[in-house]
């Protein structure tokens, strides 16, 4: 990426409009500040208490702004393929594929976008319910019979099992080797790319590789079999007869990249939340038995429907403000592609701009004591997060927020009316029950729970 060079006699003045850059440090040459931002988790805390919500640093050597807060959010967002784009470099190429939406931009990244969709329109969510429903209670079950468990591993197992059967319809959870590919590649999602061979990104790069053609061998059965009736169709088979409106179709490369993100997402973002929701409710007690008594109240004798899906109001809150306090992504990063302005401050082409979501949610001008866990914030009465536009972006943003999203929700919602309806759990004491905050919320100790069945 190249690095616009100033030639003003003031360093803190961009010769492209006259304005300041933003107040902070750059750190040392070359590596900048990167070792703090890697080594303290308060990196981003300490600079904005000194700097304000916009402020300059140097991460992996290239010049960065972090932007925090509502009006930061949507002046990046809206400025999307204008004047920013998605970071575009061999490092994240390698690791997430070429084609992958994340990669992709302008009016590819639309039309791609929109063939992606129609795996996660509401008739597709809804023919994915009962297998949801099926594998939950096959792993509450399994818990339950346990009695005591580090629950998080298992969290991590359930999450990519959803995601393996519901979008690419075969149970790979089985394929040991698969699953060890798949963890290798994860880490190295979040390592620093050090091209050796035994370090953790280059292992994630072949175990890419190794990934996609497990993925094609996948495929070409799939394209063998009969066509599915619409409501047994999962992800994999809607991606694959996927049209645009001008007959478009997506290759067999791009569904391997896509595969592989979704799967990612499925896994890492899922198990985080549904982490976060055990803990936090179990050190919670007085929201816990509100939730429960919510699910008792609802009249459900059969299956899980969307019906009943609308009736929970009070888990919807819950899980809006787990969203809220402990995002699965912490924020995002975008290249400047054209020197804009905000706040006064010059934001150079050729820089990195990072959104802050996890900051974002803490503004006290939004969310009333927002380091405490109150689902109420969210109710009709508080609506907090309405009071102004992308102040809530668990999900990210604009063009390129994410695409699971209703997925996700549907996972959660499943999940924890479930866990709820039939099953208690209880805080092994002793435990370090800390999150540890990279590269996602997750447990320090394995969140170590008493499970049985919930007493009629």
């Amino acid at each position: 990426m190249k690095i616009p060079e100033n030639k003003s006699n003031n360093p803190d003045i961009s010769t492209d409009n006259q304005l300041p850059l933003p107040p902070g440090n750059l750190g040392l040459p070359i590596i900048g500040e990167t070792i703090s931002f890697l080594t303290d988790k308060n990196f981003i805390n300490k600079r904005q208490e000194k700097y304000g919500n916009v402020f300059k640093t140097n991460m992996f050597g290239i010049p960065t702004i972090v932007m925090i807060g509502a009006d930061a959010n949507r002046f990046i967002f809206s400025g999307e393929n204008r004047n920013f784009t998605v970071r575009q470099d061999k490092n994240t190429s390698d690791l997430l594929g070429p084609v992958s939406l994340a990669m992709q931009t302008g009016s590819i990244h639309q039309t791609r976008r929109k063939l992606l969709a129609q795996a996660f329109q509401t008739r597709a969510l809804a023919s994915y319910t009962p297998a949801m429903v099926e594998i939950t209670n096959s792993y509450l079950q399994k818990w339950k019979d346990l009695g005591q468990l580090a629950l998080y591993p298992q969290l991590r197992e359930y999450a990519f099992d959803i995601a393996c059967k519901l979008l690419v319809g075969t149970d790979i959870t089985n394929d040991h080797d698969f699953h060890k590919l798949f963890e290798a590649w994860c880490q190295g999602l979040h390592a620093i790319p050090i091209r050796l061979p035994w370090t953790m990104f280059s292992k994630a790069v072949k175990s890419r590789k190794l990934l996609l053609a497990k993925i094609d061998k996948i495929i070409v059965e799939r394209q063998k079999q009969p066509s599915l009736e619409n409501s047994e169709k999962d992800a994999l088979d809607l991606l694959l007869n996927a049209k645009d409106e001008n007959g478009n179709s997506l290759s067999v490369d791009e569904i391997k990249d896509q595969i592989l993100g979704l799967l990612f997402v499925g896994h890492e973002a899922l198990s985080s939340v549904l982490f976060s929701f055990c803990l936090l409710l179990a050190e919670n007690p007085e929201i816990l038995v509100a939730a429960r008594q919510e699910q008792q109240q609802i009249n459900c004798t059969g299956d899980l429907t969307a019906e009943h899906f609308k009736q929970m109001t009070y888990l919807d809150q819950i899980l809006k403000e787990i969203l809220r306090l402990i995002p699965p992504i912490l924020g995002g990063f975008r290249s400047v592609i054209k020197t804009c302005e905000f706040n006064g401050y010059s934001i150079p082409e050729g820089w990195v701009v990072v959104y802050d979501i996890y900051k974002t949610h803490e503004d006290e001008n939004i969310y009333q004591n927002p380091q405490s866990f109150d689902p109420d914030r969210f109710s009709v009465e508080r609506n907090e997060d309405k009071s102004k536009p992308f102040s809530y972006i668990p999900f990210g943003g604009g063009i390129k927020e994410c695409l699971g999203k209703e997925f996700a929700k549907l996972e959660m919602k499943i999940f924890t009316a479930l866990l709820l309806r039939g099953y208690e759990w209880e805080l092994v004491p002793g435990q370090n029950s800390d999150s540890k905050m990279t590269p996602m919320p997750q447990s320090s100790d394995g969140l170590k729970v008493f499970f049985k069945k919930l007493d009629p």
